[in-house]
Order: structure tokens, then C-alpha cells, then sequence
């Protein structure tokens, strides 16, 4: 072979050599993250990637993620499943309640889903059973909607003089009525006239605690919404400011100076939808991994905030705190 007839043979093999290379390395899986919520809810996002890395899979490494946020408006959420369904995700990540768990199991049969919802989900249709949720979806369930009324109750043991109780929901939500009906139920057990109050913006936050106020609410129960879940600094500040005690769900609330959060812990659960998806991304089937629910709520009290808005926190509430912030 002469030597230039060589060189170019040679030539040809570096350039073709790579490009073989790099075709036998496996394609990154792709996973979209459906919220309903907006890019502010990073902490959950945080949580969700803490579990994929527990579960071997870095961002940017060995995954991908495509991010869809409905910034809060809900009726985006089937469009924004669609386009993830379209791109071929190996997996939907639905976090942030049901209305983005519901998009995407309308979305696709085929393509694995792992939600993060607050209500049970098999009254939401979303699985057949707990132990076997079938078909290609499965997940885990904080139960916001069900600790709702305990969260009234114990509301109701820190101002027991309060005849009435004020409750805040967020009427975007496609629960809403479920849920309103349920604390209505808890407040006639207890012999308490209960006030719907609505806020869907941060601009509704003044007017609602305002008129929480005027109606002499003894407190304000605030309902589980992911609108609300990156708004606990907002809320807290606010009832402080209006010397009104509140209860939510979550710890950041009560850690953000609120009275008292009783729930579990959404870090948690998002951390454990992390891993979920790492197993699936493996080979396991959703079929085969049963929707978790919490085993623990946590009670958490600001005695701090409480000594500002002149309460006395009973011992028998405060010996069964999770947390006392002082």
C-alpha cells in the first residue's frame, strides 16, 4: 500500500472510529417533571433529586429532567402532559397534587408515572388499590384532604373560646368542594361556625386575613395547596401581622414563624418519589410498587409566635409535640 493511499485510510478511521463510539454509549433517560405549580417550589424539586441520586442517578449525569410548571393555572396541565408524552419521556414525574397526577395518567397508558398527590388516591381514580395500584402509575399520598379536620380540632384546643374558625382554600383547585365539605363536617361536630375564605394570588393574602378579622375568626386553618406550600414564609408573616393563629400543614410554615404545622413532611415524600423513579428508571414496573402513605405526622409548634399572640400552648399539646421552636 503506498503511504499516501495509508494516510488517508487512517485519516478516515479517527473520524469514523468516534462517531462508532459514541453511538454504542447508552441514550440518558429523560424524565419530564409535571407541576403545578411554578419553578419557586425548588425545594421539592431539591428532595425529588436527592432521592434520584440515593437511587444512583445524578441530573445532568446519567438522567435528564424536562421541567413543566403550570404556574398555578391547572387547566394548562393536560396540554403540558401531552408535550411530555410527545418528547418521549421514559418517565412523568407528577409532583404537586392531583390535578398534574390526573393530566398525566390521561396523558398516556404506557409511559411510567410516579405521583406526589394530597388526597386519596384511589377516591381520585387515579389507582385501583394501594398495595396493587396497576397499569403504569403509582406513587405516594401525603393525605392533606384527610388531616385536614385533625388540624381544625387541634385549632380548636389552642383558641377554645373561638366560636368560629376560619379555613383558607384556594378555589383553583379541582378538590376544593371535597375538601370545604369535610372541614364543615369537623367544624359541626365540634360546634364550631366555620368561614370559607379564598385566595388564589398573594394579593388575596391581606384581604383574606383581613377579613378573618372582621368576622372574629378565632383562628385560620390553612388548607393543603401547592400555591400555598411556597407561600409559608407570605402566610406566616401575615398572621403574625394580623395577630390571627393559623395552623398548615407543613414544618416550613411553622419554621417560617407560623403558630402550628401538623402533617408530613413533604421533603420526605418528595424525596421518596425520587427513588421510586430511580427503581423504575432500573427496570421495575409500577405495577409492582405499592403507593406509599406516610407512617409519621409531625407536630410542630412555635412557642415563639404563640407568647406573640398571647396564647397559653396546653401541656398536653406540647408534650406531644414533634418539635418545639423557641
Amino acid at each position: 500500500m503506498r503511504r499516501r493511499e495509508f494516510i488517508s485510510l487512517l485519516g478516515g478511521a479517527t473520524t469514523t472510529w468516534p462517531l462508532a463510539a459514541r453511538a454504542q454509549q447508552p441514550t440518558m433517560p429523560v424524565v419530564g417533571f409535571l407541576s403545578g405549580a411554578s419553578s419557586r417550589g425548588e425545594r421539592s424539586v431539591a428532595a425529588f433529586r436527592e432521592g434520584l441520586r440515593e437511587g444512583g442517578f445524578v441530573e445532568g449525569r446519567n438522567v435528564k429532567i424536562e421541567y413543566r410548571w403550570a404556574d398555578y393555572h391547572y387547566e394548562r396541565l393536560p396540554e403540558l402532559a401531552a408535550d411530555l408524552v410527545t418528547r418521549r419521556v421514559a418517565l412523568i414525574a407528577a409532583a404537586g397534587g392531583s390535578p398534574a397526577a390526573l393530566a398525566a395518567k390521561s396523558a398516556t397508558t404506557t409511559i411510567p408515572i410516579v405521583f406526589q398527590i394530597g388526597v386519596d388516591p384511589v377516591k381520585a381514580g387515579l389507582v385501583s388499590s394501594l398495595n396493587q395500584p396497576g397499569g403504569n402509575i403509582t406513587g405516594f399520598a401525603n393525605l392533606a384532604l384527610e388531616v385536614g379536620p385533625k388540624r381544625l380540632e387541634l385549632l380548636h384546643r389552642l383558641v377554645p373560646n373561638a366560636t368560629n374558625i376560619a379555613v383558607l382554600v384556594n378555589p383553583a383547585r379541582s378538590n376544593v368542594e371535597a375538601e370545604t365539605k369535610d372541614m364543615q363536617s369537623a367544624a359541626n361536630k365540634l360546634g364550631l361556625q366555620l368561614n370559607v375564605l379564598y385566595a388564589s394570588t398573594e394579593r388575596d393574602f391581606d384581604k383574606v386575613f383581613a377579613t378573618s378579622v372582621q368576622l372574629r375568626a378565632g383562628g385560620v386553618v390553612i388548607s393543603g395547596d401547592p400555591f400555598f406550600n411556597t407561600r409559608s414564609e407570605e402566610l406566616a408573616a401575615m398572621a403574625i401581622h394580623y395577630m390571627v393563629p393559623a395552623i398548615y400543614q407543613f414544618h416550613e410554615f411553622a419554621a417560617a414563624g407560623g403558630l402550628v404545622s401538623y402533617g408530613s413532611s413533604i421533603k420526605n415524600t418528595h424525596r421518596e418519589a425520587g427513588i421510586y423513579t430511580a427503581r423504575i428508571l432500573k427496570g421495575e414496573k409500577p405495577a409492582d410498587l405499592p403507593v406509599q402513605e406516610p407512617s409519621k405526622v409531625e407536630l410542630i409548634i412555635n412557642l415563639k409566635t404563640a407568647k406573640t399572640l398571647g396564647l397559653e400552648i396546653p401541656p398536653s399539646i406540647l408534650t406531644s409535640a414533634d418539635e418545639v421552636i423557641e
